[in-house]
């Protein structure tokens, strides 16, 4: 093992059994980047011990919270400069184009240019259309018109404006000076030109003689709405791809924020009971009660400290509302609230049994209530608000081991509320009694409301929706914050593995957590208060957190972000295991392990290496970076669509595994497992059956090799059992489909279907199954209708890929159950990097990204298959 205080090398890094950032299962690597074997099976998710009894120290450090959850800061030192920010693959015009040709040119690969010192270049004007100039000597060459006085009106009145107008202006320029209707303009446009030229398309011109009046209306109609929600997509990347400056906005103008519905008390039969008694409650001690009972099915009755909490919080308010028959309530184990309960499941039942046009009613009236909240006027624009639900009152969940689990959240007045709109703007009036507590016009924020919530006194804020403006600038940003270090990251590295020898404690300190957040991705960590979770981060690590183990091994075992653990055996360098082992002389379990060292210290010293640099950042960019190279050693020629996706999901879940991005099994995970297996068997039942109609035409089919699947596990009992599944289910969906026809035609005012018909559908449903029974052990049946063997061959061709595909879905879904990969997806990779991989490999955005994603990213969906994080 090598002794200086560089990068391990290449043999080094393969001596442990950790993984790292690089990808490696052995050893923290040196960022070599070295490929891994497509035969090596290795385990990402280890074994690992039972954690220990990690004892609970009054520690002032914790993990830091993401920056996400932070307001954008006005301070310019947090922000990064204009320079840091090219936009490969941006398009130059800032206006929105709605025609099929411009948004072919804005999904185009073309780079917009700049300058040497990188800053993009003023986008240049497009261009004006040629005017298509028209003979005037020739009737036959004017475009076919319904009315030949119409025509003329229009070709006068185009001549006389083409007299008057400057010719030097654009014709744009005319066209809106003339302040045409667009309709209108558009149609006096279209007559004026070639029949042949009409929105440059080969598109002739016919009269409609009336026959075919109507038809096609409503696909007119729905284009023409999706052309004009096009045209209102902001294109800040393009009109502003820096993003920067304090001032985020100019006029701002919003209806502040939905408050939940008042209490309204149980019915008077609905009571808890205490000691076996019925207690008469009044609504407010009553309203916290039934938070509770709602739960008592839940994990969190089970609880000893949300119980504990809940009930210190409950006895206070009775004893400002204390029950009206004079119950003294002060044992938790004497309190039932299973009536509450059963009320509330009977009330779930209720809905869910309603129509499907009296749930559209309740949605109906939901949405219109809430129809002015969606959206918010931002310098003129609209743009679409975020959270602007105020949550109602409840019990704290917290997540993990939060000491404050259970304790009650109070109800958010109007009174607790600070508005932030523009200085012209109305003040919106509050869906509840009450005045706000203040209002505010600062345009250097974001926010537009905001309150403080009594478990924690941590802020709550209203902010944009995740595809605004002001959102997808801040998240571009990020990336390209991140996307900057890999110009200074080597000249770091090469600084703090300098500094592991340093003789100044605080020095050796930092390059050492420095080491940590580079190699394995570690969060930084941050002060934190008594009444929060015990989970820590690199800098407020504590002696308990890291155990040495000779030669060259560190173990990791403390609780992460949400009380996640965090487990990790890793081959260091001799002079990483040298300095932890210095660091921990002469110290408890519980006392820091770097003493020397803050989150704030480090991030100033990062500030210094890069203008904007934090430990988030760095964390932000070995993630994406390690992403690329994933992506990019994947070989994926030939390879089918599942395969793609796999592979993808492999990457994605090797950067969430560095990330400690984990999560328990969820509940559900066997029973879908067990569905999706019933579902791959199905598929092969379909198969077989088509590949016995086949033999039943010719036996020679036999002995083709492609034809001898293996379903082996379909056994006669299975078959018998899917087989009543599958009647039930067609009985059911006929059952459903009939009272579903029945309900249209009372609607209608039509005389509903008699049973009789019903019944007919069913008989023939059993008949259909008989006939499958009779069928059950033969591998030669008949064929119903006039299917050709051509037909069933290219069925069974298509059932095998289905299948082969399914497997592979099976196989991922279980790789993947205890990784959370939409948090590395959503916060930690470059969405481009997707984007461009897609584009490369012929895979369809919407495979990886939801509808939200694609909303929230779509300034990262223009990138071409250049383009490389």
């Amino acid at each position: 093992m090598s002794t200086d205080s560089g990068p391990l090398s290449d043999e080094d890094s393969t001596m442990g059994d950790g993984v790292d950032l690089n990808g490696h299962a052995n050893g923290i690597g040196n960022g070599s980047h070295l490929p891994m074997s497509d035969d090596e099976d290795i385990s990402l998710l280890q074994t690992v011990p039972p954690r220990r009894n990690l004892k609970r120290k009054k520690s002032n450090y914790a993990e830091s919270s993401d920056e996400d959850d932070i307001p954008l800061a006005s301070s310019p030192a947090k922000r990064p400069t204009s320079a840091a920010i090219p936009m490969p693959g941006a398009v130059a015009a800032t206006t929105v184009p709605s025609s099929k040709a411009s948004k072919s040119k804005r999904l185009g690969t073309k780079k917009e240019e700049s300058d040497d010192d990188g800053y993009l270049k003023k986008p240049q004007k497009k261009k004006p259309r040629k005017k298509v100039k028209k003979e005037e000597s020739s009737d036959d060459d004017m475009p076919i018109v319904t009315s030949k006085s119409s025509s003329r009106k229009r070709k006068v009145k185009a001549e006389s404006e083409a007299e008057s107008s400057d010719e030097d202006k654009p014709i744009v320029k005319k066209t809106s000076a003339r302040k045409t209707p667009a309709k209108k303009a558009k149609k006096e446009e279209d007559a004026e030109q070639p029949a042949s030229k009409v929105n440059g398309k080969a598109k002739a011109r016919e009269i409609n003689d009336g026959e075919d009046e109507g038809k096609g209306k409503g696909k007119g109609k729905k284009k023409k709405k999706e052309e004009e929600q096009e045209e209102e997509v902001y294109r800040w990347w393009e009109a502003d791809p820096n993003g920067d400056g304090s001032v985020k906005w100019q006029t701002l103008e919003h209806n502040g924020v939905i408050f939940p519905p008042p209490y309204e008390s149980l019915p008077s039969h609905v009571k808890m009971k205490y000691n076996g008694k019925d207690v008469r409650l009044p609504p407010e001690s009553e309203e916290v009660a039934g938070f509770y009972g709602a739960l008592i099915e839940s994990d969190h009755a089970k609880d000893t400290v949300f119980n504990k909490n809940f009930f210190n919080d409950w006895k206070e308010i009775l004893k400002k509302h204390p029950p009206l028959d004079g119950t003294k309530i002060t044992t938790f184990e004497k309190c039932d609230f299973r009536p509450m309960f059963d009320y509330f499941e009977s009330e779930k039942a209720k809905k869910k049994a309603l129509s499907a046009s009296e749930k559209k009613e309740l949605k109906k009236a939901k949405d219109d209530m809430e129809l002015k909240y969606i959206t918010c006027l931002l310098d003129g624009r609209k743009e679409k608000v975020g959270n602007f639900r105020v949550e109602p009152p409840g019990l704290f969940r917290g997540r993990g081991e939060h000491p404050k689990k259970g304790s009650l959240k109070l109800r958010v007045r109007p009174e607790d509320i600070t508005l932030n709109i523009g200085k012209d703007a109305p003040v919106p009036i509050p869906n509840m009694p009450g005045k706000w507590k203040s209002i505010q016009h600062d345009n250097t924020v974001t926010w537009l409301a905001t309150w403080t919530e009594n478990i924690n006194q941590s802020h709550k804020y209203v902010f944009l929706a995740a595809g605004s403006s002001l959102k997808g600038q801040s998240d571009m940003m990020k990336f390209e914050k991140a996307r900057e270090l890999k110009n200074y990251v080597d000249r770091i590295r090469a600084n703090y593995s300098g500094d592991l020898r340093s003789k100044v404690m605080a020095e050796r300190q930092r390059a050492t957590a420095m080491y940590f957040i580079d190699k394995l991705a570690l969060r930084a960590g941050n002060e934190k208060g008594e009444d929060e979770a015990d989970t820590v981060g690199c800098c407020s690590l504590r002696c308990e957190h890291v155990t040495l183990e000779s030669p060259n091994f560190i173990i990791f075992d403390f609780l992460g972000k949400d009380s996640i653990r965090y487990y990790n055996r890793v081959a260091v360098d001799a002079q990483i295991f040298k300095n932890i082992r210095i660091f921990k002389e002469n110290k408890e379990d519980d006392d820091s392990l770097f003493d020397r060292v803050t989150t704030a210290s480090l991030n100033k010293h990062l500030n210094s290496e890069m203008k904007g640099l934090t430990a988030k950042v760095f964390r932000t960019y070995n993630a994406s970076a390690t992403f690329q190279r994933l992506l990019d050693e994947s070989d994926l020629e030939g390879a089918t669509l599942q395969e793609k996706l796999n592979a993808y999901n492999k990457a994605n879940r090797l950067v969430a595994i560095l990330c400690n991005h984990q999560r328990s099994v969820p509940k559900t995970h066997d029973q879908s497992m067990e569905k999706m297996r019933q579902k791959y068997k199905g598929l092969k039942y379909d198969r077989m059956k088509l590949r016995h109609g086949l033999f039943g035409m010719d036996s020679k089919y036999k002995k083709i090799d492609k034809y001898k699947e293996d379903e082996s596990d379909i056994d006669d009992d299975w078959i018998v059992e899917y087989e009543e599944q599958m009647k039930s289910k067609e009985i059911e969906k006929a059952e459903k489909k009939f009272a579903k026809e029945n309900e249209k035609l009372t609607e209608d005012d039509l005389k509903p279907q008699l049973d009789s018909v019903l019944e007919a559908r069913i008989r023939h449903i059993e008949e259909e199954f008989k006939r499958l029974a009779k069928e059950r052990g033969k591998t030669t049946v008949a064929v119903k209708g006039n299917k050709t063997p051509e037909k069933l061959m290219e069925g069974i061709d298509k059932l095998t890929e289905r299948i082969k595909s399914f497997k592979l879905q099976m196989v991922d879904r279980d790789e993947g159950k205890e990784v959370a990969l939409g948090t590395s997806k959503i916060n930690y990779l470059d969405p481009r990097i997707t984007a461009s991989w897609c584009k490369i490999h012929d895979v369809p955005i919407e495979k990886l990204f939801s509808k939200t994603l694609q909303v929230k990213f779509p300034w990262a969906m223009e990138v071409d298959t250049e383009w490389k994080f």
